[in-house]
């Protein structure tokens, strides 16, 4: 397969271009940067063969390799985003290549004592002995989701050069501004033309998923009456008091720092106010769809007790849907789960299959026509200055983006 050195080569020339989006920005990608790193991708992708390569006035790419067999096989497709987190700053990336990790900590930064210990990120020890890709310590590395966009690009590579590997007709995607949920939103699922997909965005090595949550943001909004304090008494509605009482009718183990697994939440992620008025922004999330619209009915119920407990319209609430569980969507086609799984085990990996706790491109695009399971990409601790990628998790992706190619000829032969 693919070399250590050219997949370090491939992927470092990635991360070192900025590509962080603006959830503030209407535009699409969000940010002017992002345009970089897309037309360096789009000449890679015509560089080493692929045909049809089209970028459009959104940033999102598109290629086709063709078929090299004479019989009919689905046309399948991988899709990876380009931009990375604003969680954190991408700027200035500077990757630290970790040879023969020995388990120990890693001075990602002397200067500014920043450790990755494996005291803290117990998952480094499953690595020992393999080559690291971290941070400086001082931004977050890009491995979400550059080590997916370097997997596909070096696996149709390999599949180029060694055409004795027989496949169907591949597509491959990137996508501008997944960060910020909206990855999917201008993809042209026609256009594309796959009968299914696979995005390489999950985390270590191994994962495979087509489940996520069901998803939601609340925008709640607490209007008071500000009145001066010395003369207050009978007039003075202080919103903030109000909130409080609205964040702590809710459940509070059912957040995020208290849950796993299958289990859902709230979650306040930005709280802005004073006597006037008091603003709360949170999410909501549940992998089951009735759990999911339970959720929301809280919620609109604790506004109207508290408008009633106050005798007048105190809390306004709004609640926008933002993405469902691809679940409902893959079951119908669950032989592409199979697969992916199957090719796993056929390069000697072992399948960790589970629901992701979030979501991903392909939840919406398995809502637009094209159902879109999730693969790993090998990265941990993304979107911030602690993430890492072990080189072999890479190489072992690439090798089941090409397997499953490989099979997909095989069983339609």
């Amino acid at each position: 397969m693919i070399s250590k050195e050219q997949i370090i080569k491939r992927f470092t020339s990635y991360v070192t271009v900025d590509t962080e989006s603006d959830p503030s920005s209407n535009e699409t990608p969000s940010t002017a940067k992002q345009w970089n790193l897309a037309n360096k991708l789009a000449d890679e992708l015509r560089s080493i063969g692929m045909q049809e390569v089209s970028i459009d006035e959104h940033a999102y790419i598109m290629a086709t390799l063709p078929s090299n067999v004479d019989h009919e096989v689905p046309t399948i497709g991988f899709i990876s985003h380009f931009d990375t987190s604003p969680d954190f700053t991408g700027a200035n990336v500077k990757p630290q290549i970790i040879e023969c990790y020995d388990g120990k900590d890693i001075i990602l930064n002397k200067a500014e004592n920043i450790i990755l210990s494996p005291d803290y990120f117990e998952d480094l020890l499953q690595y020992k002995g393999q080559t690291l890709i971290t941070t400086d310590g001082t931004t977050l590395l890009g491995a979400d989701d550059k080590a997916g966009i370097c997997e596909i690009v070096s696996a149709i590579e390999y599949l180029i050069n060694h055409p004795e590997i027989k496949h169907g007709t591949l597509k491959v995607g990137f996508t501008p501004d997944e960060e910020i949920g909206r990855g999917a939103h201008k993809f042209d699922v026609a256009k594309f033309g796959a009968d299914w997909a696979y995005t390489m965005d999950g985390s270590q090595i191994g994962e495979l998923e087509y489940e996520n949550f069901n998803a939601a943001g609340a925008v709640i909004k607490v209007q008071g009456k500000i009145v001066h304090p010395g003369y207050a008494k009978g007039k003075m509605i202080n919103s903030m008091y109000i909130a409080t009482e609205f964040i702590n009718s809710l459940p509070r183990m059912e957040t995020p720092e208290h849950t796993e697994g299958y289990q859902g939440f709230f979650h306040l992620h930005d709280i802005s106010g004073n006597v006037e008025e008091t603003t709360l922004e949170y999410i909501i999330r549940d992998h089951d769809k009735g759990h999911f619209e339970a959720r929301k009915e809280v919620m609109m119920k604790l506004t109207k007790e508290l408008n009633q407990q106050y005798g007048r319209e105190v809390i306004t609430t709004e609640i926008k849907d933002q993405y469902y569980n691809m679940l409902e969507k893959i079951k119908p086609v669950m032989h592409i789960v199979d697969l992916a799984e199957e090719a796993m085990i056929q390069v000697g990996i072992k399948p960790l299959i589970k629901a992701i706790r979030g979501g991903t491109d392909g939840s919406q695009l398995s809502y637009m026509g094209l159902p879109c399971p999730n693969i790993f990409a090998g990265g941990h601790n993304f979107h911030g200055r602690y993430e890492y990628v072990p080189v072999e998790s890479m190489i072992k992706a690439t090798e089941v983006i090409c397997k499953i190619a490989e099979l997909v000829a095989a069983n339609d032969n």
